[in-house]
């Protein structure tokens, strides 16, 4: 998990830099029709540094927690649950 997630961290922090940097100038910006491009430009920015936070540090947090509750139950017998429903489409 280490390993994925110092993988990981060049791309998606490059990814969230380059797209805040971009809504800089859009969220500094004093001219004509700022009142409207200045708050879009702030929630932008705002995602995308809640969702960078998000993928690298909750999101394998809770991933440890799960796998680490699979693999204590895993005496029992249990299934896993697919991750999506997808119709037969041979009939």
């Amino acid at each position: 998990m280490r390993e994925g997630a110092a993988v990981r961290l060049r791309p998606v922090l490059a990814t969230a830099t380059v797209a805040s940097v971009g809504f800089l100038p859009m969220a500094l910006s004093t001219s004509a029709g700022a009142e409207v491009q200045r708050p879009l430009a702030t929630v932008v920015i705002g995602g995308v540094v809640s969702a960078t936070l998000l993928t690298l540090l909750v999101l394998p947090t809770v991933y440890a927690w799960v796998e680490d509750r699979w693999v204590a139950r895993e005496g029992e017998d249990l299934v896993p649950l697919p991750l999506a429903v997808t119709p037969d489409l041979d009939t």
